[in-house]
């Protein structure tokens, strides 16, 4: 063989391993998907935002709801579940720049109720125990007082301020406390983990509005745009 042919022979070859090589990645980029195991997911923002929401199949919104205190009338006709984490920045935006404004227009005049469920992720320090704080919390009646505490002056001191935190909106501090210490409220979050999980949720803020995922601490325009239409049908 003369050596113009073994070139051409070898660039022929060259020419298949790259268009073979080309083809696997191809198939391995469009194979890849997020997953989640346990407690390891990311804030949803570290995902690219859903714009849109979407429909969320045989999703049994009561059921979900479990046994959560409800903000509102609970007898409205749109049903907001959040799962959230309160060490998750996106969180707390939501917290502070959409809530309120869902509270004003729509959950205050008895058109909305709104349920908190607890998804606290791994890389949180002090998210799973700010979570069994308002589950502790709720056990005497004052859920959303906790709720709104943790968001409003932050996590980072811990079970410390927590206890602070009972003491300030008068719970019964001996019974929070043991409750808190005991870890009494820690099966009760893993429900509502599985229970998000199962919904579709993967990242914090996760939210399901009659039946339609919204991913990500969207703004206030995007909950309207849903709610408004659950309203007209």
């Amino acid at each position: 063989m003369t050596n113009e042919n073994k070139g051409t022979q070898f660039l022929k070859i060259a020419a298949i391993a790259q268009i073979v090589l080309l083809a696997f990645i191809a198939y391995q980029l469009t194979s890849w998907e997020p997953t989640i195991t346990g407690n390891v997911v990311a804030d949803s923002n570290d995902f690219k935002a859903e714009p849109t929401p979407t429909p969320s199949p045989s999703i049994d919104m009561k059921s979900l709801m479990d046994d959560d205190a409800i903000k509102g009338d609970k007898n409205a006709p749109v049903t907001i579940i959040e799962f959230s984490d309160y060490e998750c920045p996106f969180c707390a935006r939501f917290y502070s720049d959409t809530l309120s404004q869902i509270d004003e227009k729509y959950i205050k005049t008895g058109k909305v109720k709104f349920v908190y469920r607890d998804f606290p992720l791994g890389f949180h320090q002090n998210a799973q125990k700010a979570a069994e704080a308002a589950e502790c919390a709720g056990e005497q009646g004052k859920y959303y007082e906790m709720h709104d505490l943790l968001f409003e002056k932050g996590v980072q001191g811990g079970v410390a301020s927590f206890k602070q935190y009972a003491k300030q909106i008068g719970l019964d501090t001996g019974k929070f406390d043991t409750c808190l210490d005991s870890g009494a409220m820690a099966g009760e979050i893993r429900k509502d983990m599985s229970d998000g999980q199962k919904a579709g949720v993967q990242g914090t803020p996760g939210f399901l509005v009659n039946g339609q995922l919204i991913s990500g601490a969207q703004p206030f325009a995007v909950f309207e745009q849903v709610i408004e239409a659950e309203l007209a049908n």
